[in-house]
């Protein structure tokens, strides 16, 4: 099969997406676009167009797999992509996802099927990053939903879709003020921002992309997350401690700590549960919570070998004597950030020091506060 570099271009803002990927197919030549519409997928099916510089080359249709449209896509993804490069006529494929659908996904897909990913690209209109990410609306709301049992929000969806992409397509809008360009910059500030008007992209499309380094990026226990920040009215505040927090006045705390700010992320310990390592994800006034396995320490010597490098890396780094990599490592950035009454509160939910000095049996028999929210 031919060598066919593909870039996958997504993102809530559709403007900017479009604009983006209208961008690639002037630059590149030889270029096509592919995108499936999952707007169809109430009458079964899903649209999937592809495209060049000169217009429409081709359409079809592909049944929805077990009431999923999202799975459809997946499905009729790499077989497309294969016939484009067996075709031996273009050069760059750029596969459009359509609004909700999540890149980390489609990159994982095509290059499991044997195809070389160079680029991920997210675009964003700057004007819009706080309107989305404090939409705590339902995708089915939005009539954004991939599948029937889509729970996810708009605000959730848009931040992974921002966070993942190594390469962020930003559009030129008069509506962007210093704070909106300072907040981009801050909730991912690894990213490669090129204009969408007068930017390198084809460049950044055609860089080069890992796969399962973008994966490791985003696992709780070794996430690149953003560092403390504080400019033009935006704050990254970067929470780090070596004391579990009380199961019952965390859970107390939730509303607030997940209110306090635009988008939060990071891990965390918990007292009665020593042994788990738990993720922190909350955007648009919404909080998830969820077990992200174990942490190392609770490992044995042998249980080593079947981590991840990168994850054995992450957690020698930031080792601690007594204990590990058992730590609390939160972020927090939005305008307006009250980083002392959130410090102040943090601070309050940890174990005090009596707590702390009764050891891990006593903390064991603490309220298991969030059984509930984690199913348990």
């Amino acid at each position: 099969m031919p060598d066919l570099s593909v870039v996958i271009v997504g993102g809530l803002h559709s403007d900017a997406r479009k604009a983006a990927v209208d961008r690639l197919l002037a630059e590149v030549p030889g270029s096509v676009v592919l995108h499936h519409d999952l707007a169809t997928a109430a009458s079964g099916t899903v649209v999937r167009t592809v495209r060049d510089a000169g217009g429409v080359r081709d359409t079809g249709e592909t049944p929805l797999v077990n009431d999923c449209a999202c799975c459809a896509l997946r499905e009729d993804l790499v077989p497309e992509l294969r016939r484009l490069a067996d075709a031996g006529d273009t050069r760059l494929a750029v596969v459009e996802l359509w609004d909700s659908v999540e890149p980390k996904a489609m990159a994982e897909v095509v290059t499991a099927g044997g195809l070389t990913v160079t680029g991920v690209i997210t675009a964003v209109d700057p004007a819009l990053l706080l309107p989305y990410l404090g939409n705590g609306d339902d995708l089915a709301e939005a009539g954004l939903a991939a599948a029937a049992t889509d729970q996810r929000t708009v605000a959730d969806t848009f931040a992974r879709q921002l966070e993942y992409a190594p390469v962020l397509a930003v559009a030129e809008s008069e509506e962007a003020d210093d704070e909106d360009r300072e907040l981009l910059a801050q909730l991912h500030p690894t990213a490669r921002r090129v204009p969408i008007g007068h930017g390198d992209l084809a460049g950044a499309a055609l860089a080069g992309f890992d796969v399962e380094a973008a994966a490791a990026a985003q696992h709780p226990a070794c996430a690149l997350l953003p560092t403390d920040a504080d400019a033009h009215g935006v704050t990254t505040f970067v929470w780090h401690r070596r004391r579990p927090f009380h199961p019952e006045r965390l859970y107390a705390a939730l509303e607030d700590l997940t209110c306090a700010a635009a988008r939060s992320r990071g891990r965390f310990w918990l007292a009665d549960k020593p042994d788990t390592l738990f993720h922190w994800d909350a955007a648009g006034g919404a909080l998830c919570v969820e077990s992200a396995g174990p942490w190392l320490a609770s490992l044995p010597d042998a249980a080593w070998e079947m981590v991840p490098p990168v994850r054995r890396a992450a957690a020698a780094l930031d080792w601690h004597p007594e204990h590990g990599d058992r730590c609390q490592h939160l972020v927090f950035t939005s305008p307006g950030l009250d980083r002392e009454g959130l410090q102040r509160l943090l601070e309050s939910c940890l174990l005090t020091d009596a707590e702390y000095a009764a050891g891990r049996d006593a903390w064991q028999r603490l309220p298991h506060a969030f059984d509930s929210l984690l199913e348990v």
